[in-house]
C-alpha cells in the first residue's frame, strides 16, 4: 500500500545521538538506553545512533567486537525501545555467515521493539590508509533496501562510507525514502569535515529528501552530525563533542521541494547492482 500524500501526514520528531562509543558492550549499552530515555521526553518517535554504536575502537574493529542479533546488546536495545515507545536505528557489528569475519550492520528496530531489518555495509572502508576490508566482509549490493517507516514517515538507511556513493542513497529514494539516516563514525583528518557535510548535503539535493548523517564523537572521530532537508538547508549541526539534538522532519516539505523541483521524475538514468 502507498503511503498517504506527504501533505496528509504528519511530522516525526527524531532525535539523534552522537556517541563517543568504546570497546565496552554494557557501557555503550546503558548510553544507548539513556538516549532512548531522553528520545522519549523530548517526543522523538525515532532515535538514531552512529555507526559501531555497540562497540569500536580506532585501531579498527572485527570479529572481537561481534555479536549475535539475538545477543545482549541487540536484545537489551530492543527491550529500551519498547520500554520508552521510541524506535531506534543503529549500527552494530555482527558475525558473518562462516562466523570467521564481522559485518557492519545497521539495525532498525521499532517502538514495540521488533527487529525490522538490517543493513550490512556495502561500501567498506578502504581509503585514506585503512582497510576495513581486512577485518569485515562487505554487504550484499543486490540486498533489499533497509526502509522503515515511522509514523507514515519512510526512513532509509546507509552506513558511513556509503555516502561517498551517489547510488546508495539514490537506491533508497527508489524504494520510498523520503529521509535516508546515515550512521557513521566518520575518521577524522585534512579536509575530512568539509567533505563529510559537503557530501550529505549533496545527498539531500540531489534526491530531494531528508538526511540525518549521525556521526561519532571521541578521539580520531569527526562529530559534526548534520540534519539537512530536501533543498539542502541545514536544520541542525553538532560539534565534535558527544551531544544530542532533536529536529522535526516533515514529509510535507518533501511532497512541496519534489513538485518545485521534479529532478526525480526527470532523471534518465536507473541505479543498479553490480
Amino acid at each position: 500500500m502507498s503511503p498517504a500524500p506527504a501533505s496528509e501526514r504528519s511530522a516525526v520528531r527524531v532525535t539523534v545521538g552522537q556517541l563517543d562509543v568504546g570497546a565496552d558492550r554494557s557501557a555503550n549499552l546503558a548510553v544507548a538506553e539513556r538516549l532512548l530515555e531522553l528520545a522519549a521526553q523530548e517526543g522523538a518517535a525515532l532515535a538514531v545512533l552512529p555507526e559501531y554504536a555497540s562497540s569500536y575502537e580506532s585501531s579498527g574493529v572485527g570479529i572481537e567486537h561481534a555479536e549475535p542479533l539475538d545477543g545482549p546488546w541487540v536484545t537489551g536495545l530492543r527491550a529500551a525501545a519498547a520500554r520508552h515507545g521510541v524506535a531506534v536505528v543503529a549500527g552494530v557489528i555482527v558475525p558473518d555467515a562462516s562466523g570467521e569475519r564481522a559485518q557492519n550492520v545497521v539495525v532498525a528496530i521499532d517502538a514495540a521493539g521488533e527487529l525490522r531489518g538490517t543493513y550490512a555495509k556495502v561500501h567498506l572502508y578502504d581509503a585514506f590508509g585503512y582497510r576495513e576490508s581486512d577485518r569485515l566482509a562487505p554487504g550484499d549490493p543486490a540486498a533489499e533496501p533497509l526502509v522503515l517507516d515511522v509514523a507514515g514517515v519512510r526512513f532509509g538507511v546507509i552506513t558511513c562510507y556509503d555516502l561517498r556513493f551517489p547510488e546508495s542513497a539514490r537506491r533508497l529514494v527508489d524504494a520510498g525514502a523520503e529521509a535516508i539516516l546515515v550512521p557513521a563514525a566518520w575518521v577524522d583528518g585534512p579536509g575530512k569535515a568539509a567533505q563529510w557535510r559537503a557530501l550529505a548535503v549533496a545527498r539531500a539535493i540531489e534526491n530531494t529528501a531528508w538526511v540525518i548523517a549521525v556521526g561519532q564523537a571521541g578521539a580520531a572521530r569527526t562529530g559534526r552530525s548534520v540534519v539537512i532537508d530536501p533543498e539542502g538547508v541545514v536544520r541542525a549541526e553538532l560539534g565534535v563533542e558527544p551531544a544530542t539534538a532533536t529536529v522535526t522532519v516533515d514529509p510535507a516539505v518533501v511532497g512541496a521541494v519534489r513538485e518545485r523541483n521534479p529532478a526525480l521524475a526527470l532523471r534518465r538514468y536507473e541505479v543498479t547492482p553490480r
